[in-house]
């Protein structure tokens, strides 16, 4: 199949995403009640670290990729949304004051500035453990849940989001190469993405040709996303991201590394190859490609 460049894809006018974003909403707020007790701080932890408003980009991946490979079973919401809690307690982590320092997370204040630190760490275990349990539970195939497990743990753990923040941390402020600063990017954003897709497809019992096309698609997309969040740390103002900017000042990003117009040529790369690889997988009127086209409109 010909790769047609993201820029070109059409928008469906119905967005039909929106529909899976509200049952991933309304999940999470099934999943995370609110506490009978108001004074339950951890529980009210959880539950805003993880239902804040967000774009869901993860979970919708999930959704978007099982239901282009005809799995539509109602335990896909159980794991898009393992998969949001994996992301949202990462968030939490991240911002610590003995890690980024972070103020501002999706247009409020950070978890740790709102309960405490210690409640902050406590409440993204708690997610991690609720994200993992979710799996185990899951309506499907044991064989199949076995794997998935594997699956989001192997992006979790010392090779993956912990690796990256790992790297972040002790390499960020040091000289670095373009490519050192892109595997952890990789690493940071890209390893999530592709645990993603690849649990989307664990559960459509996939062929091993449709999981190599979409790991590609998936750390590609991560470099690409990686990347545009590193231009908007050049923002004036918040609006665009909800969070902080400037963090990334004094940094080896790519951005200082290459500037500003590198960087979008760079991304640009990513997301033909990232389309390439979808386009094996996907025609162009599934959701999943409208979707991944809509995320990076501006960059076209």
């Amino acid at each position: 199949m010909t790769a047609k460049p993201l820029a070109l894809v059409q928008a469906s006018p119905t967005c039909a995403w929106e529909s899976r974003r509200r049952a991933v909403d309304a999940h999470l707020d099934a999943l995370l009640p609110l506490p009978n007790q108001q004074q339950e701080l951890l529980s009210l932890a959880m539950r805003e670290s993880a239902v804040a408003p967000g774009k869901r980009v993860r979970p919708l991946l999930l959704l978007l990729a099982a239901e282009g490979l005809g799995e539509t079973r109602p335990a896909m919401l159980d794991l898009a949304c393992a998969v949001e809690m994996v992301h949202a307690a990462s968030l939490v982590l991240d911002d610590l004051p003995c890690m980024d320092d972070a103020r501002l997370r999706r247009g409020r204040p950070t978890l740790h500035l709102s309960y405490g630190d210690d409640v902050a760490i406590l409440a993204a275990i708690g997610l991690l453990s609720q994200a993992f349990g979710l799996l185990a539970s899951a309506d499907i195939e044991p064989s199949r849940r076995a794997t998935l497990v594997a699956e989001l743990s192997r992006a979790v753990g010392s090779q993956g989001l912990v690796k990256g923040q790992y790297e972040d941390l002790r390499e960020g402020r040091k000289a670095r190469s373009v490519e050192a600063i892109a595997r952890t990017n990789e690493l940071k954003t890209g390893v999530l993405f592709d645990a993603a897709l690849q649990m989307a497809a664990i559960a459509a019992g996939a062929t091993p040709e449709v999981r190599q096309s979409l790991a590609g698609f998936g750390l590609d997309l991560g470099q690409a996303f990686q990347l545009m969040d590193d231009l908007h740390d050049r923002s004036p103002c918040t609006t665009a991201t909800g969070k902080d900017v400037g963090k990334d000042e004094g940094k080896a990003t790519l951005v200082a590394v290459l500037g500003s117009s590198g960087v979008r040529h760079r991304l640009r790369q990513h997301l033909r190859s990232a389309e390439y690889h979808l386009a094996r997988v996907y025609p162009p009127e599934q959701p999943i490609r409208v979707f991944v086209d809509e995320l990076f409109s501006r960059f076209g």
